[in-house]
């Protein structure tokens, strides 16, 4: 099976457990209104704090940058927060159960913990690649896209280590990095295949900008860019449960060798291991 044939039948098998489950898009439906909700704070907070002149003249500075720093660690806490309720309820459903939302944010409950100090790892990695990136050149930029994804990849497995084998960040990105060599060409052929097909399905809301525009002009446009943005949200918020669930099946993979209930005709193989 070819391996774009193959990131294709796990993207369909991901969200066909999301057609059985379909309260799950509850989580990413959360998340994103709570990280709004948090942008709106910090933002609101900033100009609360420094007041309006200061902030026009770029005054306080260093409150400033220091709710800048809270917003990004709380954003990437919401994040993997709401992603680890998604990957136990997904879970469930591969082992047979009937999970609800209820379940998945306990499972996160469970373990907030370690997913709090994961993520101010994961937020503090993120913040130093891309503040290398931006004082590099080209090469340089470059290397750090390449660690970017190396950085991706070796952690991939941690949000569900974390949960399920209840060991720290660091513990869980050494396991994840072991695991990755085990399944990491499936990794990368789903994440690949399930991030190019969400790419084409989100090239039709350009034409709702365009045919907007063409109906009714520069309202026609607006009211078609609204209704863009509307359904990339729903991409979105279908893509990242989508993902979630696809890692739930790689985890499961490859942490007992078994595929996963309603996975067996992938034809998983490890193609890229030694």
């Amino acid at each position: 099976m070819g391996k774009i044939s193959r990131g294709w039948k796990l993207t369909k098998l991901s969200l066909k457990v999301i057609k059985k489950d379909k309260e799950i898009l509850l989580l990413p439906l959360i998340s994103g209104i709570v990280t709004i909700l948090l942008l709106a704070s910090f933002i609101g907070g900033v100009f609360i704090s420094i007041g309006f002149d200061a902030v026009a003249e770029g005054g306080g500075t260093i409150l400033f940058l220091a709710g800048l720093a809270m917003f990004y660690l709380m954003s990437y806490f919401v994040s993997i927060f709401f992603n680890a309720a998604i990957i136990g309820c997904a879970t469930i459903r591969l082992e047979g159960g009937d999970p609800t939302v209820k379940d998945g944010l306990r499972i996160a409950m469970d373990n907030i913990g370690r997913i709090f100090l994961w993520a101010v790892i994961a937020a503090t990695v993120g913040v130093i690649i891309r503040s290398l990136q931006q004082r590099v050149g080209f090469i340089g930029k470059l290397i750090m896209g390449a660690l970017g994804i190396t950085w991706t990849l070796v952690t991939y497995f941690v949000v569900p280590v974390i949960i399920y084998e209840k060991v720290g960040p660091w513990a869980a990105m050494k396991r994840s990095a072991g695991m990755i060599r085990k399944s990491w060409g499936e990794t990368v052929v789903g994440t690949l295949g399930l991030g190019i097909i969400f790419l084409l399905l989100a090239l039709p809301g350009v034409l709702f900008i365009i045919i907007g525009a063409a109906v009714g002009g520069f309202t026609g446009a607006v009211a078609g860019l609204v209704i863009a943005i509307v359904y990339w949200l729903i991409l979105a918020m279908i893509q990242a449960a989508a993902q979630s669930v696809l890692v739930a099946a790689l985890y499961k993979y490859a942490n007992t060798g078994e595929i996963p209930s309603g996975f067996e005709g992938v034809g998983f193989s490890s193609p890229f291991s030694a």
